[in-house]
Parts: C-alpha cells; sequence; structure tokens
C-alpha cells in the first residue's frame, strides 16, 4: 500500500512567495533519510492548491483504503517532528483511523478534517 503526503504548493502568508515546493522537497529528503523503512516509502507530492489559503500550509495524507486527513496552518519545518509522529500513526492504522494523536503535538489541533476511505455503496435492490 502507498502512503502520501502532499503539500500544497501555493500556500503562503501575505506578502510571501509561496513555500510549498521547497517544503515538500525538505520533506522527501527528511523521509527518505529515516531509518524507518515504511517512512523512506512514502510518496512526497506537491498540489496546487488545498483550498485552504487562509491558513498556510495545508497538507494532506492519504492511502488506498484508509481514511484521508487535512491539516491547515502547518510549519513544514517547526512541526518536521509532529508530522513524522503522524506518518507513523497513520503507516501503522489498518483503516487511517488515528483514535489517540497526543504524540503528533502541535499537529493534532491543525487537523481541518478527516476524509472516510472510500467504500463502494451499492443501491437497495
Amino acid at each position: 500500500m502507498r502512503h502520501c503526503l502532499t503539500v500544497c504548493a501555493t500556500c503562503c502568508k501575505a506578502g510571501v512567495a509561496p513555500q510549498g515546493v521547497a517544503q515538500a522537497t525538505a520533506l522527501r529528503e527528511l523521509f527518505s533519510a529515516s531509518g524507518d523503512a515504511d517512512i523512506r516509502a512514502f510518496d512526497i507530492a506537491t498540489v496546487e492548491c488545498m483550498n485552504i489559503c487562509t491558513e498556510p500550509t495545508a497538507l494532506s495524507f492519504r492511502a488506498t483504503g484508509k481514511a484521508a486527513y487535512l491539516f491547515a496552518g502547518v510549519d513544514p519545518s517547526g512541526d518536521i517532528a509532529d508530522i513524522l509522529a503522524f506518518a507513523r500513526l497513520y503507516l501503522d492504522s489498518a483503516d487511517g483511523v488515528i483514535e489517540d494523536a497526543r504524540s503528533c503535538g502541535r499537529l493534532r489541533h491543525l487537523l481541518k478534517g478527516r476524509i472516510p476511505a472510500q467504500s463502494i455503496v451499492t443501491p437497495p435492490q
């Protein structure tokens, strides 16, 4: 199963150039240097907009068959330990649902939404 951390490439504070691409690159380097093979296997991507422009920086965690998470107001350099802690919890969760995020420090307070894993709904017969 592929896990993906996506960073908004266009998030920025007023008067500051977007840093999302550089932040994704820094996260990619950090994850790839991890002693944990599962963390190294994370895909780190950027997207042009996550539509939370008033709270830069936005990032998300996604994997097939798991709940997805959207965070905003993240400082990708200052919150790095919390991002890694969440990545580990997310990897360890079979369905992506994180019951206790206290180990994720400040990041747990920046959660904007959890989107349930996609399920196939069969209409009534």
